[in-house]
């Protein structure tokens, strides 16, 4: 009797851990992270003083970070980081970085595998404008187009593991891999093969053209692959490239002190708009320059009601994108912008 009540606990008792919840950490999902906008508070502590005086060796190195992800969420793991960007290791006071999670110390967040950090040139708070504005460049290609890559915004806490360089805090924020972006759109990378600019996906080309038109953008090649990434429907690899921009600190709508238009484009300034697009007819023209146009309440909205930014800024940003859309809604400006004075090479 006494063997079969011990024998009937046990069973009880090992129904009961089976009913509980498993005490294993949930993974974090890569793709929900991206679909998120709430703002993640976050603390990155490594050698920072590594990281300003060896940028140019771009070594990673071991980093401890902690995501507060919602009130009840937070998650503290180790990393490895390492600085990345040609310009900002050459000009930056702090380069951007590349966070690499997949690694042993980091259970739950590796599915982020490695992602671009983009933060700001220095910790002053005009590069902290310039960051924020550039985000919005991004969101803002995301309402007008699926084939664009999703940020998400960060607060970080920067502290020096060794003590040497004063801890401060700066907004930043991670870019979607190209890995994912292309398996959104069923598509997949293409890489090393030249193209010429006209050899793209039609359709997609003219929005880009006309979206880095919009933004005041000419630092960007798709036969260099420059600040461009390529991608092809997966069932059809040898269908014309999809064009997918990034990289847009040397637009116009960001305004950054440092960006200088290439000489050989015969601008001054890059806030002066340049059309580097090839000239199309009126019908294909006005298709995708409507498309510019059902977004505009939702893109005015977006900027107005960005808490990050003054409203001396907002103001700044929408009177540009103001000057362009009364371009696109006079046929003659139309005309003589995207079919007179477009590149026929």
């Amino acid at each position: 009797m006494l063997f079969i009540m011990k024998r009937l606990c046990f069973i009880i008792l090992a129904f009961i851990v089976y009913q509980l919840p498993s005490a294993q950490p949930s993974l974090i999902n890569r793709k929900l992270f991206f679909s998120d906008d709430k703002i993640i508070e976050v603390t990155l502590t490594t050698d920072i003083k590594k990281l300003l005086t060896q940028k140019k060796l771009s070594a990673w190195q071991p980093a401890s970070i902690t995501m507060q992800l919602s009130d009840t969420s937070v998650i503290s793991e180790v990393i490895n980081v390492k600085p990345r960007g040609i310009y900002r290791k050459e000009y930056c006071n702090m380069a951007s970085l590349m966070l690499d999670f997949k690694n042993p110390a980091a259970p739950r967040l590796s599915p982020l595998k490695k992602l671009k950090l983009v933060g700001g040139c220095t910790n002053a708070k005009a590069n902290e404008e310039l960051l924020l504005k550039e985000y919005l460049v991004y969101k803002i290609f995301s309402f007008i187009s699926p084939m664009g890559f999703r940020v998400r915004l960060l607060h970080i806490n920067y502290n020096d593991s060794k003590q040497k360089v004063r801890a401060y805090s700066q907004y930043a924020f991670l870019i979607e891999d190209i890995k994912d972006l292309a398996a959104r759109n069923n598509c997949k990378e293409k890489r090393n093969t030249v193209f010429g600019l006209d050899d793209a996906d039609r359709q997609q080309f003219n929005l880009v053209c006309l979206f880095q038109y919009m933004i005041g953008n000419t630092d960007w090649s798709v036969r260099q692959y420059h600040n461009i990434k390529l991608m092809v429907p997966k069932n059809d690899t040898l269908a014309r490239p999809y064009v997918v921009p990034y990289d847009f600190d040397y637009a116009g709508l960001v305004d950054a002190p440092y960006a200088v238009p290439n000489e050989g484009l015969g601008i001054t300034s890059v806030t002066e708009r340049l059309y580097r697009g090839f000239a199309r007819n009126m019908d294909e023209l006005q298709a995708n320059l409507n498309i510019l146009k059902e977004k505009k309440d939702k893109i005015i909205s977006f900027i107005t009601d960005f808490p990050l930014l003054n409203v001396k800024v907002k103001r700044n940003m929408i009177m540009y994108l103001e000057e362009f859309y009364e371009i696109i809604d006079d046929k003659k400006s139309i005309r003589s912008v995207f079919i007179t004075n477009a590149r026929n090479n």
